[in-house]
C-alpha cells in the first residue's frame, strides 16, 4: 500500500522522535518508521534505566568529531535549558547527579512517553516493527517495507550507530549514506570498557569490583573520574571516557592519586620501610589495589630519589589495553557520516537535497554524561525545523 507524507524518518530513537515532533508542529505530515517493536528502546536502558537526558555543562568541547566545529551551530540552536523546559512541562521530576548530569527521578520510560505524547499532539504517525528493505530516490524518496510503500520529498536518517547490537543496532544508516555517495568516517566502539592482555589481567583482574578516583589520559585529553577493575580489564567513567579516544595499540596513562603525594609521609617522617609505604598508599588507594601496586612496582630503595621515582610511576601508570569490549558493551559509536557532507544548520546532505542525517549516525560523539542525548535533541531539532 502506497502512503504519501511530507517527511519520512527512519528510526524512532531520541533524535528521530525529536525531529518528528518539531516537524509535526510545523504542520508537516510525518511518519516515523522504527525497526524494533517499540520506540526509544535505547533511551529506556540509558542511565541505568533513569535516562541521563542532558548535561548542564554542555559545550562543543564535550564532543568528538573530525570537524570539532560542526556541532556548534546545532548545540547553540537547542540548548539543555530547552529540553529541561520540555521535561518540566510534562511534570517529570529530575535531579542533578555529578558534573552537571541530569537524570529522571523515576524511570527513563517517562522521557519516551513524553516524546511520544509530543509526537501525537503534533499529528505524527509512528510505526513499529517496520523492516525497511529498500530506499529509492527519484523526484521524491520511496521507502519500501514488505507490502508498504512510503513516499515523501524529505527523508531523515536517524538509525543510530553500531552500539549494542542486541538492541537492534545495524549499519543501515551508514550503508544508506554510502549508496547516496556520502563519505563515512571510520567507526569504532566508544564509551566502552577495556580488555587487558593476559599478563596484565593476571596481575589485576582478580581485583574485580575495586574502584579508585584517577585521571586517565591519551595525549592532551584527560578525565578525572572513577576507574573500576573488572574480571577482564578496566571500566568505570574515567575509562569509558578515555576509551572514545583510544585506538588499537595506543597506551593510556593513569594518575592513580590525583593531587596527592603518596610518599610524603615517608620523606617527611622517621620511618622508611615497606609497612610505612603500604600505610601511605592505603591511605589514598583501596587496600587491595595499594598492596598489589607495590608488589608489582617495588621501590629501588628508601632514599629520596627512589621514593620520587615511585611517586612518578604512581602518577604515570602506562598501560596498553589489548582491545575493548566492542560494540556489544559500547554506549555509542565514534565516526559515522562525514560532517563535511552535511549542513551544520539543518543536517541536510549537501549532495542530495531532502536527505538528512541526525543523531549517532553522524560523526559527532559526546562524552559520557548526557552529552550524546543533547546532540540527539539538538540535531533532531535542527532537522525538524528544516524539513
Amino acid at each position: 500500500m502506497k502512503q504519501d507524507f511530507d517527511v519520512i524518518i527512519l528510526g524512532g530513537g531520541a533524535a528521530g522522535l525529536m525531529c518528528a515532533m518539531e516537524a509535526g508542529k510545523r504542520r508537516r505530515r510525518v511518519v516515523v518508521l522504527e525497526r524494533a517493536g517499540r520506540m526509544g528502546k535505547k533511551i529506556l536502558i540509558s542511565g541505568g534505566g533513569r535516562c541521563n537526558f542532558t548535561n548542564l555543562r554542555c559545550q562543543p568541547e564535550n564532543f568528538i568529531s573530525a570537524n570539532p566545529h560542526f556541532a556548534k551551530s546545532a548545540l547553540a540552536a537547542y540548548i539543555p535549558a530547552d529540553f529541561i523546559s520540555l521535561v518540566e512541562k510534562h511534570g517529570i521530576p529530575y535531579h542533578e547527579k555529578t558534573l552537571g548530569q541530569l537524570f529522571c527521578d523515576g524511570s527513563a520510560e517517562e522521557i519516551v512517553n513524553m516524546l511520544q505524547a509530543e509526537c501525537r499532539e503534533a499529528g505524527v504517525q509512528t510505526l513499529t516493527g517496520i523492516a525497511v528493505t529498500k530506499v529509492e530516490h527519484a523526484k521524491d524518496f520511496a521507502v519500501y517495507a514488505g507490502q508498504d510503500e512510503f513516499h515523501a520529498p524529505a527523508l531523515v536518517v536517524a538509525t543510530g550507530g553500531l552500539s549494542i547490537p542486541k538492541m537492534g543496532a545495524t549499519s543501515f544508516g551508514y550503508d544508506l549514506a554510502r549508496r547516496f555517495g556520502l563519505k563515512i568516517m571510520e567507526t569504532r566502539p566508544a564509551l566502552v570498557p577495556f580488555v587487558l592482555n593476559a599478563e596484565d589481567c593476571r596481575h589485576y583482574c582478580d581485583l574485580s569490583g575495586v574502584s579508585a578516583e584517577v585521571i586517565t589520559a591519551i595525549g592532551r585529553q584527560s578525565f578525572r573520574e572513577k576507574m573500576l577493575f573488572t574480571h577482564r580489564g578496566l571500566s568505570g567513567p574515567a575509562i569509558l571516557q578515555i576509551s572514545s579516544y583510544w585506538k588499537l595499540s595506543t597506551s593510556i596513562t593513569i594518575d592513580l592519586a590525583p593531587e596527592r603525594d603518596l610518599t610524603a609521609p615517608l620523606r617527611n617522617g622517621r620511618r622508611r620501610d615497606l609497612p610505612a609505604l603500604k600505610a601511605a598508599f592505603r591511605s589514598v588507594l583501596p587496600q587491595r589495589f595499594a598492596d598489589r601496586w607495590l608488589d608489582l612496582h617495588p621501590t629501588d630503595g628508601w632514599n629520596n630519589h627512589a621514593l620520587a621515582e615511585l611517586e612518578r610511576l604512581a602518577h604515570n601508570w602506562v598501560i596498553t589495553p589489548e582491545t575493548t569490549e566492542g560494540y556489544a558493551k559500547a554506549e555509542v559509536t565514534v565516526g559515522g557520516v562525514d560532517t563535511g557532507e552535511l549542513s551544520a544548520k539543518t543536517m541536510e546532505s549537501r549532495k542530495v537535497p531532502g536527505l538528512y542525517f541526525i543523531g549517532e549516525v553522524v560523526d559527532v560523539t559526546g562524552h559520557l554524561g548526557g552529552f550524546n542525548f543533547q546532540w540527539a535533541w539538538a540535531s533532531g531539532f535542527c532537522a525538524g525545523q528544516a524539513v
